[in-house]
C-alpha cells in the first residue's frame, strides 16, 4: 500500500510504502500498477498507538456488565436497585463493575445477600484487584463456607471462571477506532491457554491490535500482606529465569516495599512499576537508581480527581500519579489507560497529562503536566521496551496511526476524532467515515 502526502511530526511531507513493516518513505513515491492508495492530504502520520497497561477480558466483559459505583451509583439504595433489576449472563451471573466503597462502605457477602440472595453475582471493586461475591455466587465457586466473600482477583477461585471471549472484536475495533494498533494486557493470572488463543484470534483478524503479557512476570501488591523478603525472592527467581517483574503499586506502601525489594534482588533492565499512583518524594530518587519503567496512568486525574481532592490530604496531592517530576529526576515514564478501570481512549490520557484537569475543572498537581509531545509520544514504546519509541522509518513495523490534521494542530487537540485511519501490518484496520 501506498500512503501519499502524510505529515511527519517533525512536519515533513512524504509518502510511505509499507508491506509487513514500512518499505520506503520519500518526498514522491509513484504508485505501481494495482497497489493500494490512500491520501494522507497532508495530516500526521504515526507509529500505531501502543497501550501499555490494559485488562482485554475484563475490558470485554465490561461492557456488558452492571455499573455500581459512581457515578452511576452512588448509595447503598442505588446499588440494591441496581442489582434487582439487573439480569443475568448467558452464564447465570450478574457481573457488576467500578464499585468504590463511597457508594455503601465496604462490600461484603452479607450485604450482597440482603439485596439479591438467589442469583450468583460477583461485584469488583474500581481497583481491579477485589471481587466480592454473595453465598450464591460463593456456593457456584466452590467456596460456601467463606468468611465474608471479599476475593482478591489473583486468588486461585478465578479459575473456576470462564473469561468471556463475547465482546472482543467489538473491543478490537474500537480499539483501531482509536488509533491503537498494540496492547500490552497485565491481567496478573492470565495463563497459557488464554494466551494461545487471543494470539489465534489475532491470527484470524478477529484482535486485531499486536498483543503483549505482563504474566508470570506481574505481581499485585496488598498492603495487608507486604512480605519484604518473598518478594524480593519472586523477584530474584524471575530475573534468574531471564525475565523482567511488573509489580503493581498503588499506595505509597506498596511503592516502598517494592523498592527495597528490587535493592534486595537485583534489577532488570525492563523492571516495571506499574501505576505508581502515589509517589512520595523520597521515592522519587530511589525510582531513578533502580533504572526501572514506571507505567502510569494520569487519566484517573481526569476521571476521579474530585474525589482525590475530597479523600486525600491537600498535603498528599503532589504526590498523585506523577509524571513531570519522575521525568525531571530522569525516571522512565510511559503512558497507559488500564482499561477498562480507566477510560479506554488514549487521546483521554494525553490530555490528561497535559492538563491535569479533573472533571469539576480544578487543577491536581500542576507541577506534574507535561507537553502535548510528550505525551504523545509516551504511546509509541515497543512491547517488550516501552521507552525504546518506534518511529515513521524504513524497516519498522507498519503499524501507524495517520491523523486528518497536521502536527501543530494535532497537538494542539489530542483527541480521538482526528484519527483518520489505523494500518496493522500494512492493512488498514480503520477508516474514518
Amino acid at each position: 500500500m501506498l500512503i501519499r502526502r502524510a505529515t511527519t511530526l517533525d512536519g515533513a511531507m512524504v509518502d510511505l510504502r509499507v508491506g509487513e513493516r514500512i518499505d520506503e518513505v520519500a518526498d514522491n513515491l509513484a504508485p505501481r500498477a494495482g497497489e493500494e492508495v490512500f491520501d494522507a492530504a497532508g495530516g500526521t502520520v504515526l507509529p500505531g498507538l501502543h497501550d501499555h497497561h490494559v485488562h482485554l477480558y475484563a475490558a470485554a466483559a465490561a461492557a456488558t456488565s452492571v455499573q455500581v459505583g459512581p457515578p452511576q451509583v452512588r448509595d447503598r439504595e442505588a446499588l440494591a436497585n441496581m442489582l434487582a433489576n439487573s439480569r443475568p449472563g448467558d452464564d447465570g451471573w450478574i457481573r457488576a463493575v467500578g464499585y468504590h466503597d463511597s457508594v455503601a462502605g465496604p462490600l461484603d457477602r452479607a450485604l450482597l445477600d440482603s439485596m439479591i440472595p438467589s442469583v450468583p453475582v460477583r461485584v469488583q471493586h474500581r481497583s481491579g484487584v477485589l471481587w466480592i461475591l454473595n453465598s450464591a455466587g460463593l456456593a457456584a465457586i466452590g467456596l460456601p463456607e467463606h468468611s465474608d466473600g471479599r476475593l482478591r482477583s489473583t486468588d486461585s477461585w478465578s479459575d473456576a471462571l470462564t473469561r468471556r471471549e463475547t465482546g472482543l472484536a467489538e473491543l478490537s475495533n474500537r480499539l483501531s477506532r482509536y488509533g491503537v494498533t498494540g496492547i500490552t494486557d497485565a491481567t496478573p493470572d492470565i495463563g497459557a491457554t488464554d494466551i494461545v488463543r487471543l494470539t489465534e484470534l489475532h491470527r484470524k483478524d478477529e484482535l486485531r491490535q499486536r498483543m503483549h503479557f505482563l504474566a508470570p512476570g506481574k505481581r499485585i501488591l496488598h498492603d495487608d500482606a507486604l512480605d519484604l523478603d518473598e518478594l524480593a525472592g519472586w523477584i530474584a527467581l524471575r530475573h534468574h529465569s531471564g525475565g523482567p517483574v511488573a509489580i503493581h503499586c498503588v499506595t505509597a506502601a506498596q511503592l516502598i516495599v517494592a523498592i527495597a525489594a528490587l535493592r534486595q534482588a537485583g534489577t532488570h533492565p525492563r523492571d516495571r512499576i506499574e501505576h505508581a499512583a502515589v509517589v512520595p518524594q523520597d521515592s522519587v530518587g530511589d525510582l531513578a537508581t533502580l533504572a526501572v519503567t514506571v507505567v502510569t496512568q494520569p487519566n484517573f486525574v481526569a476521571e476521579r480527581g474530585d474525589q482525590y481532592l475530597d479523600e486525600v490530604p491537600t498535603t498528599e496531592h503532589d504526590q498523585l500519579w506523577r509524571v513531570a517530576s519522575l521525568l525531571r529526576a530522569g525516571v522512565a515514564v510511559v503512558l497507559s489507560t488500564d482499561m477498562p478501570f480507566g477510560d479506554a481512549d488514549p487521546w483521554a490520557s494525553m490530555r490528561a497529562a497535559v492538563h491535569r484537569t479533573t472533571p469539576s475543572g480544578a487543577v491536581l498537581g500542576a507541577d506534574e503536566r507535561i507537553s502535548a509531545r510528550t505525551a504523545l509520544t509516551m504511546f509509541f514504546g515497543c512491547p517488550d521496551e516501552p521507552t525504546r519509541l518506534r518511529a515513521v522509518a524504513p524497516g519498522e513495523p507498519a503499524d501507524l496511526c495517520v491523523l486528518r490534521l497536521p502536527p501543530a494542530a494535532a497537538l494542539a487537540e489530542l483527541d480521538v476524532d482526528m484519527v483518520a485511519a489505523t494500518i496493522i501490518g500494512g492493512k488498514i484496520v480503520y477508516v474514518a467515515g
